[in-house]
């Protein structure tokens, strides 16, 4: 049981959830809340997260993580192949399993009469599936980052508003861009300690194509652009003012940025900056959901 609950990588469950609560809280605010619809999309969107880190688990064993020299808490992957904690076989059965589970809670939703699930679940599904699967690969050919901000950040707003509402609105594509920002930086922090067994392995990440000098520039833009966002939400999409209590969350991702600036070329010394990022995106997440609830009990 250890395994497997390593295996899945449960604590960034946090990546995914958030979206999905925070656009539950924007239906909240509109006027409308269904429970029933939104424990199926916790389900169905965990499931698919957490079978996305499987799969990835299970490709990369036969690649970078086997060869990678320096993992940390937060990046080279669960470590539990490499570890003979589970088979190959074993996780690979697992996310089979899970990416099954999410697929029945989108068919239960379409069947309960919401339609563009089946488009929406079809592309959580598929970026889970291609982002780590052969021969399309996503995270080797450049495309896995922006992968990552789509299905991490706008995808899951837009449709957890939908089964919500009924409605796919641009507000909620557009709400889903900061946490999707900050998701995309975990990503990109993350293959710096992971770049010399990448590199080696062929899994050329957009870190590995730019190099570590030059991709140290895109992750202080990464960590700071939800803050702007923030004020472009409320300027335009008629987002409550309240929203912007997310920026109490800027000291963590300044700190975060300071952190790696001095550390990015280490392997040990940069986990500090890793566990900031994350937690710049719990905060941030945490932060616009209250400042959305708060604005609606104040109203």
């Amino acid at each position: 049981m250890k395994g497997y609950l390593r295996a899945m990588r449960l604590p960034f469950l946090t990546g995914s959830l958030f979206p999905v609560l925070l656009a539950a809280g924007q239906a909240y605010h509109h006027g409308f809340f269904r429970g029933l619809e939104l424990f199926l999309v916790l389900i169905g969107v965990g499931s698919l997260h957490l079978a996305a880190n499987l799969i990835n688990d299970y490709f990369d064993a036969k690649g970078s993580d086997g060869l990678n020299l320096h993992p940390t808490p937060f990046s080279g992957g669960s470590r539990v192949i490499q570890e003979a904690l589970l088979s190959s076989r074993e996780v690979l059965v697992l996310a089979v399993s899970l990416f099954a589970l999410g697929s029945i809670t989108g068919l239960i939703l379409l069947a309960m009469g919401y339609p563009y699930v089946a488009l929406l679940g079809l592309l959580g599904l598929v970026s889970g599936l291609l982002y780590s699967v052969d021969p399309f690969k996503f995270m080797s050919r450049g495309l896995g980052e922006i992968t990552i901000f789509l299905a991490f950040g706008p995808l899951i707003t837009w449709g957890t508003y939908y089964v919500m509402t009924d409605h796919l609105t641009w507000q909620a594509f557009f709400l889903g861009f900061p946490l999707g920002f900050l998701i995309t930086a975990v990503i990109w922090i993350n293959q710096f300690p992971d770049y010399q067994a990448d590199r080696t392995a062929y899994k050329n990440n957009l870190v590995v194509r730019l190099g570590l000098a030059h991709s140290r520039w895109v992750y202080p833009v990464l960590m700071m652009l939800p803050f702007p966002f923030l004020f472009l939400l409320w300027e335009t999409q008629e987002i409550s003012l309240l929203i912007l209590l997310a920026w109490l969350a800027l000291p963590l991702a300044w700190k975060g940025i300071r952190v790696f600036w001095n550390n990015f070329q280490t392997f040990d010394r940069i986990i500090p900056a890793q566990a900031l990022t994350i937690q710049t995106h719990l905060a941030l997440g945490a932060l616009m959901l209250s400042g959305i609830l708060i604005g609606h009990f104040a109203a």
